[in-house]
């Protein structure tokens, strides 16, 4: 399989072994009582971090809808990044998922043209294509 190689994938492979652990605090809870849901409010790379001492290897289906790299630029986050860029910040994330997923579980990404190419050849991850 063609890997891909980008500027700054070096840092990008080992992002996520720098990020600390940290400890989650409950604040709230939500939904029927001794339900196990939970808001996590943070940095996604370090509240994923943060549940693989509890949720590795348990998780059976994971959904994300990273910024599909429209080269546009919303309130709330940058949608307007280099190639190189969106594969460093979506390397470390889709690493911790995987870490996350159960060997029978599935992970959905949903993204458009911009990118599935670029996040099915990012190397590394033995993460299924669907095309």
């Amino acid at each position: 399989m063609p890997l891909l190689d980008w500027l700054h994938k070096k840092q990008a492979v080992t992002a996520a072994a720098r990020v600390p652990y940290r400890l989650l605090n409950a604040e709230s809870a939500h939904g029927d009582p001794g339900a196990d849901n939970w808001l996590i409010q943070g940095d996604n790379l370090e509240a994923l971090k943060a549940l693989l001492p509890f949720h590795a290897g348990r998780v059976k289906c994971i959904y994300i809808d990273p910024p599909f790299n429209t080269q546009s630029a919303f309130d709330h986050y940058d949608d307007n990044l280099e190639h190189s860029q969106w594969l460093s910040m979506m390397y470390p994330r889709l690493e911790l998922l995987q870490l996350l997923l159960a060997n029978d579980g599935l992970l959905f990404i949903q993204l458009d043209d911009n990118e599935t190419a670029y996040c099915a050849l990012s190397g590394g991850l033995q993460l299924p294509y669907a095309g």
